[in-house]
């Protein structure tokens, strides 16, 4: 008895480990994975970290784009939603032009979707998005009013 149950468990356990690969997002494109990255990162809240991922981040710190996102009203929603209908639309060497369909929430209950393009940066032997596009994403333009 205890050899059958040892057998069964070494058939279906190679069933197991795939389906809990299955269920981790993970994509076979490589500019698709970096747009989920960036998408899970911001919508965990590790703006920091997202921070350090993106490109062209001249002109605007790290506590500035940390304090937009805290501020804004919109995220990324969760699982299949997040992102959808991806596909590349022009690649060069070190740019990618692409298209995706975002699932947004903002605020309780509150849910959208942008559908757009981005362009990619290949940096440091990865694809990476630009922080105008995040910025662009969470409705802020980057400039602030000042408070009189």
């Amino acid at each position: 008895m205890v050899r059958l149950v040892s057998l069964l468990f070494l058939l279906f356990s190679p069933l197991f480990f795939t389906v809990s690969s299955v269920c981790a997002d993970q994509r076979n494109d490589p500019r698709e994975q970096a747009v989920s990255d960036a998408l899970d990162l911001w919508r965990d809240g590790r703006f920091e970290q997202l921070y350090d991922s993106l490109s062209q981040r001249s002109g605007m710190t790290r506590e500035r784009f940390v304090s937009f996102l805290k501020e804004a009203e919109i995220r990324p929603a969760c699982c299949f939603n997040k992102l959808r209908d991806f596909r590349l639309i022009n690649e060069k060497r070190t740019t990618a032009k692409v298209f995706a369909r975002l699932g947004m929430e903002a605020g309780v209950g509150g849910e959208a979707s942008q559908s757009r393009e981005f362009t990619l940066d290949h940096e440091e032997g990865r694809w990476k998005m630009r922080m105008g596009d995040i910025r662009s994403l969470a409705g802020k333009s980057g400039h602030t009013k000042t408070k009189r």
